[in-house]
């Protein structure tokens, strides 16, 4: 009997990969974990679901997002060829929307009345108010005052799509205790609301449903790739903070024997607290109600941790990409705020696409690698556009002249 495809083995019926993942939550919330688990395990059996979201992905979305092959930065380089998966493209300027609509729907399905959600850039808040508004929900997005900051447009947009953005002040005012705060607000009514969590993160059952959610993009790009070049990618590469656009594009082509390469923040260097590569630098434990590998500090709790892009300053990685990492299938990259601005400047000035600076890690990462690989393709996760970086990028970069 032939061995099922990847994706039906993992996780297990536990929430498990391998030994990472699970759900570590209060009692108080286990019996809600439980109850979204069993009604997306129905929903996603069911017919008419997958039908309205895949009419939602082509008349709302914008779906399916093209694969552009960017020609001048490939002449340039002289060496791979580099092709780019637009999610940019994808309504709201990034993956977010894709499992942001499925959330949403699973809500509506569940008789929720309001989402709750943390955001680092920005872009899933922007998603799930977009979200909210289409399915007619409460929304309420928690975020770091130095995120908040940075990401102005953004915060604009989701007050707009009419979300109540919740300011949050504690520790280092980013990711993680945007997360801790929503977390809190989702435990005082977890009856009326969901906690539609923004990536392949958290307790079980959050990791796999937005992997699915997210495989779309893997579907789409494999087919599009063979249909473009007539063979696969040598290189799959996308950015990885908590890991929900590159596990989107890695399910497509996991099966197949295609190089995955996640691209985790270097920052500012190797120091703790100057970086959030936590698949390059952590350890095993157990945060936000699931068990991974997390930057600690010498206390064992998470550590501090730093990029210049807000989407990717978090202390933990998604237990698929642990689990994947650990045995092999994929690699992974780090990638400096230095090259990461680089490459947003070059994708910019070369091919007239503006880059989220989550995204311009990946990107770095191709160009730092192609010139030695004359032959071969690299497939890239243009994961979000750059509209809500761009005050930030030329306040502290100015407009790339010393790139």
């Amino acid at each position: 009997m032939p061995t099922p495809p990847y994706l039906k083995q993992f996780p297990d019926e536990n929430g498990y990969f391998g030994k990472f993942g699970g759900s570590f939550v209060p009692e108080s919330i286990a019996k809600a974990m439980q109850e979204i688990n069993e009604a997306y395990d129905l929903i996603a059996q069911n017919s008419d679901f997958i039908a309205e979201l895949r009419k939602i992905r082509e008349t709302f979305q914008g779906r399916p997002t093209p694969i552009y092959f960017a020609h001048n930065l490939t002449r340039e380089l002289g060496g791979a060829g580099i092709y780019l998966k637009r999610e940019d493209l994808n309504h709201t300027g990034a993956h977010k929307l894709n499992h942001c609509m499925g959330e949403a729907l699973l809500a509506k399905f569940m008789g929720k009345k309001k989402l709750i959600a943390e955001t680092g850039a920005g872009q899933h808040g922007v998603a799930l108010a977009t979200a909210a508004a289409y399915f007619g929900l409460e929304c309420e997005i928690h975020m770091g005052e130095v995120d908040i900051a940075k990401e102005h447009p953004n915060v604009v947009r989701m007050k707009i799509l009419g979300a109540k953005v919740v300011s949050v002040s504690a520790g280092a005012k980013t990711l993680k205790e945007a997360v801790d705060s929503a977390f809190e607000a989702y435990l005082k009514d977890p009856v009326n609301s969901i906690y539609a969590i923004g990536s392949v993160v958290g307790p079980h059952p959050f990791p796999k449903m937005v992997r699915d959610f997210q495989a779309v993009v893997g579907f789409e790009a494999r087919e599009q790739f063979m249909k473009m070049t007539g063979e696969l990618p040598d290189i799959v590469t996308a950015c990885v903070g908590g890991g929900s656009n590159a596990m989107g594009i890695f399910s497509g082509f996991i099966d197949d024997a295609v190089e995955l390469v996640g691209v985790e923040p270097l920052g500012r260097g190797s120091g703790l607290g100057e970086h959030a590569a936590s698949l390059s630098f952590g350890s095993e434990g157990v945060m936000h109600g699931f068990n991974s590998i997390m930057l600690k500090d010498s206390k064992g709790e998470p550590a501090a941790v730093h990029s210049v892009a807000s989407g990717l300053d978090y202390p933990s990685v998604g237990p698929e990409h642990a689990y994947l990492h650990s045995i092999g299938r994929t690699k992974v990259a780090a990638i400096s705020d230095e090259e990461a601005i680089k490459a947003f400047f070059a994708l910019s000035k070369k091919e007239g696409i503006i880059p989220a600076i989550e995204s311009s890690h990946a990107l770095a990462y191709a160009l730092k690698i192609a010139p030695e690989l004359k032959g071969k393709k690299i497939l890239v996760n243009l994961s979000g556009r750059g509209d809500k970086d761009i005050d930030f990028v030329v306040e502290k970069y100015g407009y790339g002249e010393a790139f």
